[in-house]
């Protein structure tokens, strides 16, 4: 008699929150993360009002709740990298901290992609800048818009600055995503800009037109599944992006207003390829 192979795939652990518009948040990084070959274990850490363009209510969940979502996942299951969207609150922040100190406890290099929304993109507010404070310095990668480095670095400067800044405050790689520049070549291209241990690198996306609900959900999401499949940073990076463009490209409406990146569309291109620069 034949039996099932017995098949595994990494796993990523999510910190985010509900967004029923199905755009964002959970809804975003499951689908994501399954596109990128690896298994999404979701924490949900705050229930919003929203639809497809604007936040109309954040409500974080109780922070023992959050630990006790994360820590039936981690009692049994091996966790390959932790990808963190919005805390809700100070005490989920906490919480999630508590549960990545034991998380490096077992495996001192897991990766922990940190995505510090500050506010949707028609400025909405998400998360407390102070439960983005504790989160930080356990990050092995944060991936800021424009104005999220710039409020998170605090420093004067342009991006090379905020970058360096960051760097020192996470004590990991920063990837500055472009896709708010909006003068000289920005206009046309999305320019992100990495900031890794011995040097920086930037590559740079044509930019497409309209507006997208959950883009920066998607790259974070990306990268973790690529490093929890064991890419390295630089890698995971070229993937995470490529795939994102692509997502947005196929994008598609579900209302008037921000469009949903296309998130199930298979890559053109297998992730050993040549990234396009």
């Amino acid at each position: 008699m034949s039996t099932m192979p017995n098949l595994t795939r990494p796993t990523v652990l999510v910190f985010a929150g509900l967004d029923p518009s199905g755009g964002a948040g959970l809804g975003a990084d499951l689908l994501a993360i399954a596109a990128l070959g690896a298994h999404a274990l979701p924490v949900a850490t705050a229930i919003t009002v929203q639809d497809n363009d604007h936040v109309f209510a954040v409500t974080a969940l109780d922070a023992a709740l959050v630990e006790a979502q994360a820590m039936a996942l981690v009692r049994k299951m091996q966790v390959h990298a932790v990808k963190l969207g919005i805390p809700g609150s100070v005490a989920n922040a906490a919480a999630i901290v508590r549960v990545i100190t034991l998380l490096r406890q077992r495996h001192p290099g897991l990766p922990v992609v940190l995505d510090p929304v500050l506010v949707s993109g028609h400025g909405d507010d998400l998360s407390p800048l102070a439960a983005l404070e504790l989160l930080l310095p356990l990050a092995s990668l944060i991936t800021p818009n424009l104005p999220e480095a710039a409020a998170l670095a605090g420093v004067a400067g342009g991006v090379e600055a905020q970058g360096a800044a960051l760097r020192r405050r996470c004590r990991g790689d920063v990837l500055i995503t472009g896709g708010h520049g909006a003068s000289g070549d920005e206009r046309n291209l999305v320019i992100n800009r990495w900031f890794g241990p011995a040097s920086a690198r930037s590559w740079r996306w044509p930019r497409l037109a309209g507006a997208f609900h959950g883009s920066g959900c998607t790259l974070a999401a990306a990268i973790a599944a690529r490093l929890a499949c064991g890419d390295a940073v630089g890698a995971a990076l070229d993937t995470a992006q490529r795939y994102t463009h692509e997502a947005l490209a196929e994008a598609f409406s579900i209302a008037c207003g921000q469009r949903i990146p296309a998130r199930c569309q298979r890559l053109s291109r297998l992730p050993h390829e040549e990234p396009f620069l």
